[in-house]
């Protein structure tokens, strides 16, 4: 089991890491203003599982099995970043849409949505950064078990992201009004695509 100040530390440190601003957060409140609370909440759940997934290769030792695989995570890094890429030139060709509240949403929107929050976390150097640099030295992963794992870590990230998440879609869908011409979500989605382009730089910047 951790102990306490020990998962006060990581709720805070995760805390902290999550509401920087990043190509997650970006592509949260873009998603967001433009599609509503529903789409929002879609792409945080794929934000949470990539954030997830970090997590998983940390404590179970992965990060030790990525250096001797090196050639491996070096491809699944270069797709992220032509991922990242990809949705960067999707933000910023993006037409700013008329803000319509009750809109439906469609499932196919809905799969984007997450499937665009899991690669963006996936790719973002910032979660690698937190959970395979400054994790190790928030909790003494040696002494992790699965049952803390599977009952503290997992839920404690959960909750933590969803918090934070949620507030940033909650504060974007409250000021969409704000965001309703055209000029302000040429700028909006603007802004996200060049902060997808910057972390799929870092990517490949760490293939060199």
């Amino acid at each position: 089991m951790l102990e306490l100040s020990q998962a006060l530390t990581y709720t805070a440190a995760l805390g902290i890491a999550a509401a920087i601003p990043g190509p997650g957060m970006a592509a949260l409140v873009a998603r967001s203003v433009s599609g509503g609370a529903l789409p929002g909440f879609s792409l945080l759940s794929g934000l949470i599982l990539g954030d997830l997934v970090y997590l998983s290769f940390a404590v179970f030792g992965l990060g030790l099995i990525a250096h001797y695989f090196d050639a491996l995570f070096v491809l699944v890094r270069v797709f992220a970043a032509i991922y990242l890429c990809y949705l960067a030139w999707q933000f910023w060709w993006a037409k700013p849409q008329p803000v319509s509240v009750g809109r439906p949403v469609s499932k196919q929107e809905l799969f984007s949505a997450w499937l665009s929050g899991l690669t963006i976390t996936l790719g973002n150097p910032k979660t690698i950064a937190f959970y395979l640099a400054l994790l190790p030295l928030v909790i003494h992963l040696e002494s992790v078990s699965l049952h803390t794992w599977a009952f503290m870590l997992v839920p404690l990230t959960i909750a933590v992201l969803f918090i934070v998440g949620g507030l940033f879609v909650l504060g974007a869908v409250r000021i969409r009004h704000v965001l309703a011409s055209q000029r302000a979500q040429l700028y909006l989605f603007r802004g996200a695509a060049l902060m997808m382009v910057g972390a799929a730089g870092a990517m490949l910047v760490q293939n060199l």
